[in-house]
């Protein structure tokens, strides 16, 4: 029974070993025997080529279950006799895993209890709950005579840290991060390089004229605490403006930066503590301790980058067996971070390239239920992972040997802040040179007041050795310190400053179809707009590189025809999955069966149709007519491309013909419309006979027809009749030249009769193709009769202006 249950051990026996006071697990007496010291040991059976029987065995030697039992009791040293032979008690047997199963159920039940307590939640952030609970729990643990575990750096940066940054990698909102990204390299590396030295070398000046106790802290150790202390922790700025719900520019800018300056953190780490062993360091040292940064960084998201890949090639082949999808993101993550600490590379670099290069076509490729295993699983990972970490910094405070220096503790939480604020202002009136989006004093007043300091500075600090750095435990009361001052001050009321200054809070709502839509209808113009400008900023790049992954990449990644389908489709196809998955989840819809896809959710509960619109009947001559219309008065269209794509689009060869077309067409109309202008005779308000009598008497020379009017017709009117001038004789109706006929008999009798001009041919161009009425003798007529005068307008088919009597 003893063999089988050491066979059966649990692997937290491994992971978090060094996590608890250790106490070996003794061997029991029903194990074989070791074989004595000097005796090599030989196997039982000569099959085996090279090996030699071996002797028969003693009695001791002899396995419990081969033992030959006499008269029904056991020889030798037989065991107690048990009141119930089954029962014991055996707690060494479990005593590992059940402590650690404790551990994870009481941080869940504190979590639980945090968000169930509404009026202690919204007033303490849930980290500073966490730290007091470790805090008396340690306490708790200290009190009864036991040594209370401590958080081991191993156990932090291999088994704890990891969750959290794949979840934050692979859930990155990527748009946010690669438009601010220059921001954030440039707060991640530069800002880190000034802390770390602005922090450095005035720890130094301080353990200088601090006193004897001080003196012999020397430059690289400073710098060295200045670069451990330096780094903003992205456990605790998740932790707290997950929280506070501040806006997406915020908050990947602070979380950005957190993630990013780990790369700067581990060279300036590992570098310091190198020099630290070197009697002396050259200009050679330095410039390769320069460029590690780069190998560092650029290494860890190579690294990434490969494993990410790796991934999504993977996940091409799983449709036969969907079941294990989601282990192969979580053990190729894994895989990435473990790699690239192997070498000393950035492992949350790795993480973070890996999550992000793999997302798009994982998700291609496996199915519904296990994209929800992988989001929920890293969510729960990720959760307890932060949750442990802030209980043990707590019970670590408690169980670790401290040095308090006032000097030293004080100086550094001062010059923390200072170096930071000075940081943010400093490089954000440099960033405001270049952002569109300017930082206002509000975001930088966030962003200075939200470097928030955590586990990965304390962890750092624990891997210091003794026998280089006997300051350990002062570096580590000082850093602890600065964890809670910032974490407790600076976490508790960052939500009231962010309510006083009314910033911007994060939309709570998602974006519909059509904004995701315009979106990316905005992306595409913008391109072209620095295409003809000339200009190749992000957006064409961006452009290039989508381009070339629709090209190569995802035909290699994503399997079946899923790799060919248009950007736009494949959206609607994701937002229609996504809407119906909401609605099915919330209850809108009653009983769905299994065997219906959810992305024909709206076969499953179709709506009804609506009413068709009675169209009103139009006769064939009324459709006619409309038809004639729209061909004389619409442009033709231009010729379709069958799919809009800027980078395809082929010339129109007529498209410079219409265009001179067009503008010819406007201009003959400008012209007509001043013509009408000028001259077209105004209507007179109607007049009493007498009046009209009086002023035709007063001035008769200006009713008679000029020498150079032989084409116009005549209008002679007698002064003297009682007549009104509305009856008047029009002589000459007929001018010369129109048409060249004598009037007919029936002009004659009827007068002047208004004649409807023929419609065009549709071929025809109305404006440049002469018609037989378009002299300009009867333009001129049409022109001087345009005008009816104070008489409605006659119907069709009679006389315009009836004969005199």
């Amino acid at each position: 029974m003893g063999a089988a249950a050491l066979r059966a051990l649990p692997w937290a026996l491994l992971l978090l070993g060094p996590l608890l006071p250790g106490q070996g697990l003794q061997a029991t007496p029903t194990l074989a025997s070791e074989p004595p010291q000097g005796q090599p040991v030989q196997l039982r059976g000569g099959e085996m080529g090279g090996f030699t029987p071996a002797p028969p065995a003693s009695a001791q030697e002899i396995h419990p279950l081969n033992k030959q039992p006499a008269n029904g009791s056991g020889e030798g040293h037989a065991k107690p006799r048990k009141a119930f032979p089954v029962l014991g008690i055996d707690y060494t047997h479990v005593r590992i895993p059940f402590e650690i199963s404790l551990w994870i159920l009481l941080a869940c039940l504190m979590k639980l209890g945090f968000h169930v307590i509404p009026s202690v939640s919204s007033i303490v952030p849930e980290s500073c709950l966490l730290i007091v609970v470790g805090l008396l729990v340690g306490g708790l643990i200290k009190g009864v005579g036991e040594k209370p575990p401590i958080l081991k750096s191993d156990i932090f940066f291999l088994f704890l840290l990891p969750p959290i940054i794949l979840d934050a990698g692979y859930f990155l909102p990527l748009r946010q991060f690669t438009e601010n990204l220059g921001t954030i390299l440039i707060f991640a590396v530069v800002g880190t390089l000034w802390n770390a030295f602005f922090l450095g070398g005035l720890m130094y000046a301080v353990c200088q004229l601090g006193g004897p106790g001080l003196n012999h802290i020397g430059l690289l150790a400073n710098l060295l605490f200045g670069s451990i202390i330096s780094a903003v922790d992205p456990v605790a700025v998740l932790a707290v403006f997950e929280e506070i719900h501040i806006n997406e520019l915020l908050h990947i800018l602070v979380f950005g930066e957190s993630l990013l300056n780990d790369a700067v953190t581990v060279v300036l780490y590992h570098l310091f503590e190198e020099f630290a062993n070197f009697e002396q360091v050259t200009i050679i040292d330095i410039i390769l301790g320069f460029l590690s940064f780069f190998v560092v960084s650029l290494g860890g998201v190579f690294v990434g980058v490969i494993y990410g890949v790796i991934a999504a090639f993977t996940s091409r082949f799983t449709s036969h067996i969907r079941v294990i999808e989601p282990l192969f993101v979580f053990l190729y993550s894994y895989m990435a971070y473990l790699s690239a600490e192997l070498f000393h590379l950035s492992g949350i670099m790795a993480l973070i390239a890996s999550g992000v290069v793999m997302r798009p076509y994982v998700e291609a490729n496996i199915s519904h239920k296990s994209h929800t295993t992988i989001k929920y699983f890293l969510k729960m990972w990720s959760s307890v992972s932060e949750t442990l970490i802030f209980i043990f910094l707590g019970v670590s405070t408690v169980a670790g040997h401290h040095y308090w220096n006032w000097t030293f503790v004080i100086s550094t939480l001062l010059f923390c802040l200072i170096a930071r604020v000075l940081g943010v202002l400093v490089l954000t009136w440099f960033i405001n040179k270049f952002r569109i989006v300017k930082l206002t004093p509000k975001d930088q007043f966030i962003i200075a007041y939200g470097g928030l300091r955590g586990a990965i500075a304390f962890s750092l600090c624990y891997l210091l050795d003794y026998k280089h750095f006997g300051m350990r435990d002062m570096f580590l009361t000082a850093i602890i310190t600065v964890i809670f001052f910032t974490v407790f001050v600076q976490g508790m009321t960052i939500r009231p400053l962010v309510d006083l200054l009314a910033v911007k809070k994060k939309q709570e709502t998602k974006r519909s179809i059509n904004e995701e839509i315009h979106t990316q209808f905005l992306d595409h113009l913008l391109t072209g707009i620095e295409d003809i400008c000339g200009h190749y900023g992000h957006h064409h790049w961006k452009d290039k590189l989508n381009r070339f992954n629709k090209k190569y990449v995802k035909k290699c990644l994503i399997a079946g025809e899923r790799s060919k389908e248009p950007q736009l489709i494949a959206f609607y196809h994701k937002m229609e999955m996504k809407q119906a998955i909401e609605l099915v989840e919330s209850g809108g819809i009653g009983k769905i069966p299994s065997a219906v896809s959810t992305v024909s959710i709206q076969n499953i509960n179709p709506k009804t149709l609506p009413v068709e619109r009675i169209l009103p009947a139009l006769s064939k001559d009324k459709e006619e007519e409309i038809r004639k219309i729209l061909r004389n008065n619409l442009q033709k269209t231009r010729q379709r491309l069958r799919s809009y794509n800027r980078h395809t689009l082929v010339a129109d060869p007529y498209e410079e013909a219409w265009n001179q077309m067009l503008l010819r067409r406007q201009k003959a109309r400008q012209l007509e419309q001043k013509m009408n202008n000028y001259l077209t005779v105004p209507a007179h308000k109607l007049d009493s006979p007498t009046m009209s009598r009086a002023r035709i008497g007063s001035d008769p020379l200006a009713y008679e027809p000029k020498a150079d009017s032989e084409n116009l017709p005549i209008i002679t009117i007698d002064p003297a009749s009682p007549q009104s001038p509305e009856s008047v004789d029009l002589m000459n109706e007929e001018p010369k030249g129109c048409g060249g006929l004598p009037p007919s008999p029936e002009e004659d009798e009827e007068g002047l009769v208004m004649r409807v001009k023929e419609p065009s041919s549709p071929g025809t161009d109305d404006v440049f193709t002469p018609g037989t009425s378009d002299s300009p003798s009867n333009q001129r007529m049409l022109r001087c009769l345009s005008d009816p005068g104070p008489r409605p307008e006659p119907e069709e088919g009679e006389p315009f202006i009836p004969k005199g009597q």
